[in-house]
């Protein structure tokens, strides 16, 4: 792996895209034993969770069902610190399992709105998944259940997040050079 250049800025490697497989072939098999009796619903954050939920539920193997929204609080390298939902949710969440598939848990703004939303359906839980987490940066209550990697606060492009929409197809993690 070798420096990058996405628009104005360079990138250095940071996790290697079979460090990256390995560990959500492991996330997999913890959701397989957590579900193994049920039958969850997995929500997508789109754009930047899309690998990541293809990956994951490709490896799974337990009965699931998979549906995507799009929210959004990125312009650039930073959080707007608003959200803004693009594509809704359809289906019915009453009394089902649900997973939320995430790329990053960065503040934890955009989850924390939608959880509110995701609560007043009555789901029968609700997990979290993330493909990434920066514990430094969080600024709201939010936990994931299911971890890829823990990160400092820096910022990633690679494995489905962009920088100003470049960047997603790459299949490892970059890291912003300082």
């Amino acid at each position: 792996m070798q420096t990058i250049q996405l628009h104005d800025k360079q990138f250095v490697p940071y996790i290697d895209a079979a460090a990256i497989e390995e560990r959500i072939k492991l996330l997999a098999q913890q959701i397989d034993a957590d579900y193994k009796q049920e039958r969850p619903l997995f929500i997508g954050i789109l754009n930047g969770s899309f690998l990541f939920a293809a990956d994951l539920f490709r490896h799974l193997t337990i009965e699931a069902e998979i549906s995507f929204i799009k929210l959004a609080s990125y312009k650039g390298t930073s959080s707007t610190g608003n959200v803004i939902t693009a594509i809704g949710l359809e289906e019915d969440l009453s009394n089902r399992h649900v997973v939320i598939i995430e790329d990053i848990i960065d503040t934890g703004k955009t989850l924390h709105s939608f959880m509110h939303e995701l609560n007043n359906r009555a789901p029968k839980s609700i997990k979290i998944a993330s493909f990434l987490t920066k514990p430094s940066a969080l600024q709201f209550p939010i936990t994931a259940d299911y971890v890829g990697f823990e990160i400092p606060n820096k910022f990633v492009v690679g494995y489905g997040l962009d920088y100003d929409g470049l960047g997603r197809n790459i299949p490892s993690l970059y890291q912003l050079s300082e």
